[in-house]
């Protein structure tokens, strides 16, 4: 699949259709995030679990983020809202009840650490009422909220912060869980996996440029809005190691991992990405308010709720699985209708 790198490069610059353009973008996308994280994963092989995790987590992310750049120099705010919305359906939704559902058929039951899932959904909870604020307030007073976005993504990059100094530092131990036994290939070597990583980065890079500047025609092309392509096709292409990750994690019985994946890859969205995002739109001249729709907030609320819900006791088995997955497909079908 790598091949549609340099496919995605010549097609670009050929000025080929733009649906083409865009699919042949999207699939090159793929190996690039699979070789990203297996970089950080090689990287991370000398840190503990929960870096680990975190590592992991950050490489979907670094693609959504030169994604979202990209979509906002562009003008293409909207995109980059529903790119976020989508990101924490994918990862709370998607991911995680994906991984259950397919891990739950080979276990009857699977255990986890509740206090750490507990820790890390809080989180999450919290980056949304940081995003409903803004929102209530825009849609209540119709006032430009800008200003109050950025002081509420330094209020979210300020918790983020402290929450790794709990999670690495203070309470570590609350959150270690064992290692998952070492793949059978052969681990790259550290100037191997961070020679991947930059090259890598640069072409993840080179590609968000490319994918974004395809965006407006293609939704134009295919008669769906803009910010549909951000919350469902973008947001599942960008996440797709973590998806490669979690299920492996899964089927080892390894859902603690699954569940840190997804949850803390949704909460760096929210708690790391958007802050930067924020800063850059008004360096760029172009202030990304974090004021979203109704829809897009009553869909990262019932993701949370469900969630907690289900992980409240400790364990999971496939039906619940099935339960995330089946909330995902209500929401999405339901935002295909509203944008």
């Amino acid at each position: 699949m790598l091949v549609f790198v340099p496919v995605s490069i010549v097609l670009d610059l050929m000025e080929a259709a733009p649906v083409l353009v865009f699919v042949s973008t999207l699939v090159a996308i793929v190996p690039l995030a699979l070789l990203l994280s297996k970089a950080t994963e090689d990287l991370s092989a000398r840190t503990n679990p929960t870096v680990g995790s975190l590592f992991n987590a950050t490489t979907g992310n670094i693609i959504e983020i030169f994604i979202a750049v990209f979509a906002i120099r562009a003008g293409l705010l909207q995109v980059v809202k529903a790119s976020i919305t989508g990101s924490i359906l994918v990862n709370v939704l998607f991911l995680i009840g994906l991984s259950v559902f397919i891990g739950g058929f080979k276990y009857k039951e699977q255990e986890f650490n509740r206090k750490a899932v507990g820790i890390a959904s809080s989180m999450l909870l919290v980056a949304i009422i940081g995003l409903a604020i803004p929102t209530v307030f825009g849609l209540t007073s119709h006032q430009p909220a800008e200003s109050m976005s950025l002081a509420i993504s330094t209020s979210l990059g300020v918790i983020y912060v402290l929450s790794l100094v709990f999670t690495l530092f203070t309470h570590k131990g609350a959150f270690v869980v064992d290692r998952i036994p070492e793949n059978e290939a052969s681990p790259w070597s550290t100037r191997k996996a961070f020679v991947v990583l930059i090259v890598g980065t640069l072409g993840a890079a080179l590609l968000s440029e490319i994918l974004v500047g395809a965006i407006e025609p293609v939704a134009q092309s295919l008669g769906i809005s803009e910010a549909f392509i951000g919350l469902v096709l973008i947001a599942i292409a960008t996440n797709i190691a973590e998806k490669i990750a979690a299920v492996t994690y899964a089927l080892k019985n390894k859902i603690d991992l699954s569940l840190n994946i997804g949850l803390n890859s949704a909460t760096q969205i929210t708690l790391f990405a958007v802050p930067i995002l924020v800063l850059i739109s008004f360096q760029l001249g172009q202030p990304l308010s974090l004021v979203f729709s109704v829809y897009d907030l009553v869909a990262m609320v019932v993701s949370v709720i469900i969630l907690n819900h289900i992980c409240a006791d400790g364990d999971c088995n496939w039906l619940e699985g099935a339960q995330l997955l089946t909330v995902y497909l209500l929401l999405i079908s339901a935002f295909y209708f509203i944008q």
